[in-house]
């Protein structure tokens, strides 16, 4: 803040709160700037991650430092076929592993199942966790990581690809599944949408919601504004636009966006098929979290 405007803020009574939150917004880069595309061509390769089977590709969708929350990464990549991420545990975050299309097996604990997608499965505090893709085809795969403290990283590999591990046929862990049939109509909202898929009380860490919504062709999603809770968007099939602030910019199919503190924000579709937008939420502080929806 220049003194120039600091000297204007005095004589025009201007409570500096205020005037600190309008230059950030001022500060910040053009909507279209901020919504992150993926692009394969920037994936990395690797090879086993956590000494875990085969190859895998990924990059940083997202970084940590485009949140004020404790929000550590977004990552987009692929797992090849027969390829995966070896059974490891973190003491100072949690993840949650997203299956974007194809089939993969899920470990927690030391525990596998099948889980199809589109679907995730959050990979608590302290439990052990792994991937792996038992099939001849790629599987598209997301990872967004919440730490106890901003920046903070841990993991501790367990030497176990979980190739050929047994099976149980039904999860014995959290998991779950983005089908457009369970979603129900919002109130006042004509043509969305909208499941709440899990709920802060599975997470340790200040993850505050995970949910899934359904947008219509020409439907809006009611704009809101949240206080206590960052969010990111991520558009798992469609395409539209992000009203945010005033601005506006479209969306496509794997496009992600950072939602900050006092956004006020809204998604429409203007395309022809339906738009679906998986949200995640984490809070400033662990059960205090809000919603206003601007009229």
């Amino acid at each position: 803040m220049t003194r120039e405007v600091y000297a204007v803020a005095v004589s025009k009574k201007i409570p500096l709160l205020l005037l600190l939150a309008a230059a950030a917004l001022m500060a910040r880069d053009p909507l279209a700037d901020r919504i992150a595309h993926t692009k394969p061509e920037t994936y990395r390769d690797l090879k086993a991650v956590h000494e875990g089977a085969g190859e895998m590709q990924f990059t940083t969708l997202v970084p940590g430092d485009a949140f004020e929350t404790n929000l550590l990464f977004v990552h987009r990549g692929v797992l090849k076929p027969h390829g995966g991420i070896g059974h490891h545990v973190h003491s100072h975050m949690e993840e949650m592993f997203f299956i974007l299309d194809g089939s993969a097996q899920f470990t927690i604990n030391g525990r596998t199942s099948q889980i199809d997608g589109p679907a995730s499965v959050p990979c608590r505090m302290s439990n052990a966790h792994a991937i792996y893709n038992q099939t001849d085809k790629p599987v598209e795969w997301m990872n967004i990581a919440v730490s106890t403290r901003k920046g903070k990283y841990d993991a501790f590999n367990l030497g176990d690809d979980r190739v050929g591990a047994p099976l149980d046929k039904i999860p014995v862990f959290i998991s779950v599944r983005y089908e457009a049939d369970k979603l129900r109509p919002v109130e006042g909202a004509d043509g969305v949408f909208s499941r709440r898929a899990l709920p802060e009380t599975i997470f340790y860490t200040n993850w505050a919601y995970v949910d899934h919504i359904l947008v219509k062709p020409g439907a809006k999603t009611l704009p809101e504004r949240h206080e206590g809770v960052e969010e990111l968007y991520y558009v798992l099939r469609g395409n539209g636009t992000a009203h945010v602030n005033g601005e506006s910019a479209a969306m496509a199919q794997d496009d992600a966006l950072p939602v900050l503190f006092g956004d006020i924000h809204a998604f429409e579709n203007t395309g022809s098929g339906d738009l679906q937008l998986l949200v995640v939420g984490v809070a400033k502080k662990k059960w205090e979290t809000d919603t206003s929806i601007i009229e």
